[in-house]
């Protein structure tokens, strides 16, 4: 029998914030199959939230399902009416065979619908995808070709991408996976200074709960192992018996967390 350990995250403080994403009793999984228990949760407009598990815990799932790209098993994933959706996936699905400029891979993310077929960019897309390189620091970037790019340029161009599409949530999957630590602090830095000058709701996946503090006050916990999930403040999360009995006891210390086994 599996355990449902989700908690209603800082139910208090939604009442006067807009909720721009609810899911009830949702169950993420495959081909049918759920892979863990139900999950509830409501995810308010200016929130930042850690999606924190092992390698295969079900955090890509949850990205996944909350874009469309694969369905919920059960239940109810809802986005408020309106609400744009960056999506900046784990690695790059950029055709390295194709030299593209950084400048072509961002508009990519002003298409829509059948827009794409287009060879000319209306003044309105040129504002967005201009603004979207200045927003991530890519604008001295602009024209050089992509995959001559560090990991760490090409993450921020894929949320450049993102961003193009002026979106009101911004997903992203283990962005600093290939990253190192400066360049990991920067990116975190980078993802909390748009978060506080645009508003945007910000949800990141990652493995490493030290970071944790770092990038979000909020977190989702997925144990698919144990069959759990815990969701609410970032300390209330990493202090659960769920987190702790798999990664011991945390301490937050200058800032982070020290995980010990």
């Amino acid at each position: 029998m599996t355990r449902n350990t989700t908690t209603t995250a800082m139910a208090s403080n939604l009442a006067n914030r807009e909720v721009v994403l609810t899911l009830q009793d949702a169950v993420l999984g495959h081909a049918g199959r759920g892979i863990l228990p139900p999950v509830n949760v409501r995810i308010a407009r200016g929130d930042a939230w850690a999606l924190v598990g092992r390698n295969g815990a079900g955090k890509s799932t949850l990205l996944k399902t909350l874009v469309g790209a694969i369905p919920p098993v059960s239940g109810t994933v809802r986005w408020s009416g309106g609400a744009r959706v960056g999506w900046v996936p784990q690695r790059s699905t950029m055709d390295t065979a194709v030299p593209m400029r950084v400048v072509d891979v961002v508009r990519g993310g002003v298409d829509r619908g059948m827009s794409f077929m287009r060879p000319w960019y209306t003044a309105e897309q040129r504002r967005c995808v201009q603004k979207a390189l200045e927003l991530s620091g890519a604008s001295p970037l602009s024209r050089q070709r992509y995959t001559e790019l560090s990991e760490g340029q090409k993450q921020r161009v894929m949320v450049a991408r993102a961003l193009a599409g002026e979106p009101d949530v911004l997903l992203l999957d283990e962005p600093t996976s290939a990253m190192d630590p400066m360049s990991e602090e920067a990116t975190f830095s980078f993802l909390e200074a748009l978060r506080s000058d645009m508003g945007l709701t910000i949800m990141v996946a990652s493995h490493h709960p030290q970071i944790v503090p770092a990038l979000a006050d909020r977190a989702l916990y997925f144990d698919r192992d144990d069959q759990q999930v815990v969701a609410g403040a970032v300390a209330d999360v990493l202090g659960s018996p769920a987190f702790l009995a798999r990664y011991g006891n945390t301490s937050c210390v200058h800032g982070s967390w020290d995980v010990s086994a």
